[in-house]
């Protein structure tokens, strides 16, 4: 440690003299005292002295202490700091990374971790140093809301690692920048500014955000701009964003929204169909609001209605080629011309009187001729109808359908009352269920299903309210002309019992035929009772052609009219009958008929 031992400048005159004295004695080699100049005793007894001076020219440090230091040098590797101390301190240069700025002549605040090691050097930290006073760093940095400096140290989940005033801090993704972040690598090794939103106590944790200093310089900027708008005003910006509903624009500093339905007057699906990202484009502006920092847009205004530009001649009647652009279930809504645009509604698609969607008829994409039927121009309204371009088949009905006449039809509805048959495209009729079966139904789907080919007749007309009566069972035979021929009154015939209720059962005919026996007709000659399954004998006692029913009787099968006819009363049954008879006309005579009364009732009970 040589140059730990050098004399300091304040040394005594006496003691300098000596050592001149000493080092310049004219003194033979072998005479020198070789041994005391090794052992650096040339101060001999004014040793102490010398050096008690020496010492109060230094500093004096002491371990865990933090003081502050002057940068002396500055190298790749490592930083030399002067405290004041007998030598000079070295600190790695990775410990200054957090500050790229640091140049020679600055102050610093270390940590002296050893005044001296083994080999006589200085260990400082100024990474610790920093450690020691960063949390009171951090606190007072928030509450004063101050932009502090801060290391990127290393990206992880959701975000970046930070160095500020040596404690880890966490950058969100999202407090990155104002635009979305894609690559969060290129930040890694950088030094920024930052401004610390939040600080957790208890775990002592720190989160700090580089896009709210970007947001607060923004909004003094916007401040500015919005100052200096007014309507109507045409500006050149950037498209910065695009979402479903809108665009936004960079107007330099501030950003405005232009609607989906301010970019064109026509219709658009999405706005991407109109502009693209970093786009310029010249857009007015149409309203602001200072308070909120909100700017709407319009690009569509830049240029003429074109409904402004619409044909001056154009006018109801006339025939239009277009594009249906969109459809809904009341009608679809066909561009004529960029930006004009008319309905043409579901009822005047077809001439068929039956309830339909426009989807049934035409799709987004379709080319289209139609026909003007009302045209606003001040209201910017077009009504057009395409059934217009056909001939309306309800004016010819009668010649082409007469009554009678006999057509093949298509099942398109069925109802609980009826079918709706398509005889052609916009002319359909109701087949009522009475009209579609000899046979009781209950249902109409019983005898069709939608999309059967059906034969029917003209039945009659309605053309007022384009209303067609149909039949079908009117071409297929009657099938009781045939059952009354099969089963007239009087005839015995062979029926299965198929059911048995209070009143009666339902007798199963031969070909499916069904028919009633009344209770009262049903006992059998043995008195067992009538059960379901059973084969009988039954005459046909009735058979009403309208109401297609038959009436049984199986009593009838086994008894005379003279059996089954009321027996004569027995004469202990007609004295009966005598007797309550008179008993009744007792209660209405006088005192006076009593004797005589009861001398007849004598008679009558005594049979006479």
């Amino acid at each position: 440690m040589e140059e730990n031992k050098t004399i300091a400048a304040e040394e005594t005159p006496a003691v300098e003299e000596k050592k001149k004295g000493f080092l310049n004695a004219s003194v033979a080699p072998e005479d020198f005292d070789w041994a005391a100049f090794e052992n650096d005793d040339v101060y001999g007894e004014d040793r102490a002295e010398v050096e008690e001076k020496y010492n109060q020219t230094l500093s004096k440090v002491s371990e865990g202490e933090v003081i502050e230091g002057t940068v002396t040098a500055i190298s790749k590797r490592e930083v030399i700091v002067n405290i004041g101390y007998k030598s000079e301190g070295v600190i790695m240069a990775p410990e200054f990374r957090y500050n790229p700025d640091l140049k020679v002549g600055d102050t610093v605040e270390v940590l002296v971790e050893n005044p001296e090691d083994r080999k006589g050097q200085l260990i400082l930290s100024h990474k610790k140093a920093r450690q020691l006073r960063s949390w009171d760093e951090v606190n007072a940095a928030f509450n004063n809301n101050e932009i502090v400096k801060g290391y990127v140290k290393t990206r992880t989940k959701g975000g970046m690692i930070v160095d500020v005033f040596g404690i880890e801090a966490f950058l969100p993704g999202s407090q990155i920048d104002i635009k979305p972040i894609r690559d969060y690598d290129q930040f890694v090794d950088t030094t920024m500014d930052f401004k610390i939103v939040k600080i957790n106590q208890e775990f002592r944790n720190v989160v700090v955000s580089h896009k709210a200093l970007i947001e607060a310089e923004l909004e003094a900027q916007k401040s500015e701009i919005i100052g200096k708008l007014e309507k109507g005003q045409v500006l050149e910006g950037t498209v910065k964003n695009i979402t479903s509903y809108g665009v936004f624009v960079d107007l330099g500093g501030v950003d405005g929204l232009i609607h989906i339905t301010d970019l064109s007057w026509g219709r658009v699906n999405h706005p991407e169909e109109v502009v693209s990202l970093d786009q310029k484009i010249n857009v007015v502006i149409l309203d602001f609001d200072e308070t909120k920092k909100r700017i709407a847009l319009g690009l569509k205004q830049l240029t003429q209605h074109p409904w402004d530009a619409l044909d001056p001649n154009l006018k109801v009647g006339d025939k239009v080629k277009g594009k249906v652009v969109l459809i809904a279930d009341y009608g679809a809504f066909v561009e004529i011309e960029p930006g004009v645009e008319g309905l043409i509604h579901v009822s005047e698609m077809s001439w068929s009187p039956r309830l339909r969607i426009a989807q049934d008829y035409l799709k987004v994409g379709d080319e289209v001729e139609a026909q003007i039927l009302s045209l606003d121009r001040e209201d910017k309204k077009m009504s057009l109808g395409i059934k217009q371009l056909t001939p309306n088949p309800w004016e010819s009905i009668r010649e082409k359908y007469p009554v009678g006449s006999k057509h093949s039809a298509t099942v398109r509805n069925i109802t609980n009352f009826g079918v709706f048959a398509e005889l052609e495209e916009g002319v359909e009729g109701l087949i009522h269920v009475s009209d579609l079966s000899w046979n009781k139904l209950k249902h109409p789907s019983e005898a069709v299903a939608a999309g059967d080919t059906i034969e029917v007749v003209i039945l009659d007309f309605d053309e007022a309210n384009h209303k067609l009566s149909l039949g079908h069972k009117q071409l297929l035979p009657n099938p009781w002309d045939e059952i009354e021929a099969k089963f007239p009154v009087g005839s015995v015939v062979e029926g299965t019992v198929a059911s048995v209720n209070d009143k009666g059962a339902v007798v199963m005919l031969e070909g499916d035929v069904e028919a009633f026996c009344f209770t009262k007709e049903l006992a059998k000659e043995d008195g067992s009772a009538v059960v379901a399954g059973e084969k009988l004998a039954f005459k046909v006692t009735d058979l009403k052609r309208n109401a297609k029913k038959i009436v049984l009787s199986h009593v009838r099968t086994y008894a005379t009219a003279e059996a089954r006819a009321e027996k004569p009363a027995s004469e202990a049954d007609l004295t009966k009958k005598a007797v309550k008879k008179l008993n009744t006309s007792i209660e209405k005579t006088t005192l006076g008929d009593i004797d005589a009364l009861a001398a007849l009732k004598d008679k009558l009970e005594k049979g006479e």
